[in-house]
């Protein structure tokens, strides 16, 4: 708990809650906001014009608690998740901002662990881990999006970017704590009509940043129900995960650093590979699966050098040679590989 000789100084975190049918889960994300041991703290709440109660719900819970900071905020018309967290964003006034899905919630310490390491590191972003709570059969699963990384304060971009590269942080926007004014200053927004819009929004996040911090606390409670959006992947999914390489491409163009090219090279294999996976498991379209294959070819790929170097694992290598052969021949090898 923080001392009450320094609790006046403490930095106000603005707390960032989507509003879009969310009736069944809101008063319960709500509540894990009023009960932190943190307790300086503003609500955001930005209305993506929901057609259930949510709004009702969330009246009611405001009107029960005239002690807690709550601002409403109302789309005129459905945006989309990449609107309402730029909103969200616009709105917030805090020294730092926390991505919180209206599905979830939070352990009672969670702002105040972060608060508290991101003070005594003063780093720009701090990471904590989280929980997998399956409403299916009632079963929990810690750190099932793994931070990885060993190393606990980083203070270079350098050093950050290449972590991330090769997968040390999970790619969530929630459950990190932000300096505002990092993402204000280098307008590091989410991109409008993406429906996985945290993949792109983490990268552009990576390249500028110069400090981080990670904490082993299990802090954030991920809900997986029949609405999660692992479950409901469609072809509109595999779309947005064309856009974002193509986001990645133009990354790689404009960098001039040979290091950072040969890491965003690795990033794209990985990338490539995640998501021609998670297409076929979907879709189990041979016609759609073939068009993407040769889109995905575009992009910057392994080069002769980077075969012969340690940088690469011998999977990332064999992968990078089976995404890029000719589409009929790498069809047959991946449903060989995948369904046997």
């Amino acid at each position: 708990m923080f001392h009450k000789t320094y609790q006046m100084n403490t930095p106000l975190v603005s707390i960032n809650i989507p509003v879009y049918k969310c009736e069944n889960y809101i008063i319960r994300c709500l509540e894990s906001v009023k009960n932190q041991t943190y307790q300086h703290l503003e609500i955001i709440l930005v209305n993506d014009c929901t057609p259930d109660n949510s709004f009702q719900l969330i009246e009611k819970f405001s009107e029960s608690n005239p002690n807690l900071t709550i601002k409403i905020i109302h789309l005129e018309s459905n945006q989309g998740l990449s609107v309402v967290r730029n909103r969200g964003i616009d709105e917030s006034i805090g020294k730092y901002i926390y991505f919180l899905d209206s599905d979830d919630d939070i352990t009672v310490d969670c702002i105040e662990k972060l608060v508290e390491n991101v003070l005594i590191n003063n780093t720009e972003m701090v990471i904590s881990q989280n929980r997998w709570m399956n409403t299916f059969d009632q079963s929990t699963k810690d750190f099932g999006f793994p931070t990885l990384s060993k190393k606990k304060v980083y203070q270079t971009n350098s050093e950050i970017f290449e972590a991330y590269c090769k997968g040390f942080f999970p790619v969530s926007s929630w459950n990190k704590l932000v300096d505002l004014d990092f993402i204000k200053q280098n307008k590091i927004y989410f991109i409008p009509g993406l429906y996985a819009q945290d993949e792109l929004w983490m990268f552009h996040c990576m390249e500028k940043i110069n400090s981080l911090s990670i904490i082993d606390n299990i802090t954030y409670n991920y809900y997986l129900h029949a609405n999660s959006v692992i479950f409901n992947r469609t072809k509109r999914n595999s779309e947005n995960h064309q856009t974002i390489l193509e986001w990645i491409v133009k990354s790689y163009r404009n960098t001039s650093d040979s290091n950072r090219k040969k890491l965003i090279r690795g990033w794209i294999v990985n990338f490539k590979k995640l998501i021609i996976q998670m297409q076929w498991k979907v879709l189990k379209d041979e016609e759609y699966y073939k068009i993407n294959y040769n889109r995905m070819k575009k992009a910057p790929s392994l080069t002769f050098s980077d075969y012969l170097s340690s940088d690469f694992s011998k999977e990332q290598k064999k992968e990078n040679l089976l995404l890029n052969l000719p589409t009929n021949i790498g069809f047959k090898i991946f449903k060989k590989r995948y369904e046997g």
